[in-house]
């Protein structure tokens, strides 16, 4: 089972890197485009849009490297891996687009008290090249966004991008027949304040994971509950319930059992329930179980069944 597992999560990754060089050509070669646009239009939006793009190639490459270091294999040393180098450049990836949005802020305000002459017209043919670019490689990353934080992370950058075209088309379309030039530094607000709360939510569930949170829809009393009605179980403790990375939650505890079931149907037998018990009910396959008899119940310390 748990062999069947990895296969899975490394043939997830093959995919995923496949798509994530696809969308760093498109990315990396539009940011370019993208900048010498807003050089030349002057336009704010335009020079956020450019500016995000070229952060997220470097976050693309972050969560390529990321994706190919989770596949080297776990170490006397690194027992679990390099699975978590995902989750790290997720964290990245949410710290930059952070940061981001108060530059997109600070600039945004200058340019609302004293605003600066746009070219509308070149804005809206290199906001047009930028839109339809994101929208090829949120095509590409749609289908794998789900599958893991780093995806995510790569996905959210590149929906902020696909906002920030669209903003930048609208502002241009209102500065070319209104002349109010003031829409270019509003449009780069708005691009801030979008990004802002998925950047958010990105940074909230890396943490998640590095402290070792309960995984997404698993409550431990609930997991505990179903562990007591197996055959024999008369106390579980030292339950713990984590993620490894994004994907691939783990649980280990110590479950007491009773003398004549350990006798009658042997540790083995035991330990097949309790794993099929957390896997069809919880989704757990990586699950670590310590069998104790209930006779032995007085050598446990103390804190252990606090």
């Amino acid at each position: 089972m748990g062999a069947g597992h990895d296969h899975g999560h490394a043939a997830g990754r093959a995919t995923d890197r496949s798509r994530l060089w696809l969308v760093l050509l498109v990315t990396g070669g539009v940011a370019v485009v993208e900048l010498v646009g807003a050089l030349l239009s002057g336009s704010l939006a335009l020079l956020a849009d450019a500016g995000h793009m070229f952060t997220d190639t470097a976050a693309i490459v972050l969560a390529l490297s990321a994706s190919y270091v989770a596949t080297l294999p776990a170490s006397p040393r690194r027992t679990f891996g390099y699975h978590r180098a995902e989750i790290l450049a997720a964290l990245i990836n949410a710290v930059v687009l952070l940061g981001v949005c108060g530059y997109l802020a600070v600039a945004g305000v200058r340019r609302l008290l004293d605003p600066a002459p746009v070219d509308a017209g070149l804005m809206l043919v290199f906001a047009g090249v930028g839109l339809a670019a994101n929208l090829v490689s949120l095509g590409l990353l749609a289908a794998r966004q789900g599958e893991s934080l780093n995806m995510r992370g790569a996905f959210l950058e590149v929906l902020g991008d696909a906002v920030g075209s669209v903003a930048a088309i609208v502002a241009g379309v209102v500065v070319l027949t209104t002349g109010f030039e003031r829409a270019d530094s509003l449009a780069s607000l708005l691009i801030a304040v979008l990004i802002l709360p998925r950047a958010w939510s990105l940074l909230r569930d890396c943490v998640r994971v590095l402290l070792e949170s309960a995984p997404p829809g698993v409550e431990v009393e609930d997991v505990r509950h179903h562990l007591l009605h197996a055959g024999g179980v008369v106390d579980v403790h030292d339950l713990h319930a984590w993620l490894i990375t994004s994907g691939m939650p783990a649980l280990s505890a110590h479950v007491t059992v009773t003398d004549e079931a350990l006798a009658e149907r042997g540790v083995g037998a035991v330990l097949d329930d309790l794993a099929a018990c957390v896997h069809e009910h919880f989704g757990i396959e990586h699950a670590t179980f310590q069998v104790e008899p209930q006779s032995h119940r007085a050598h446990e310390p103390g804190e252990a069944h606090a």
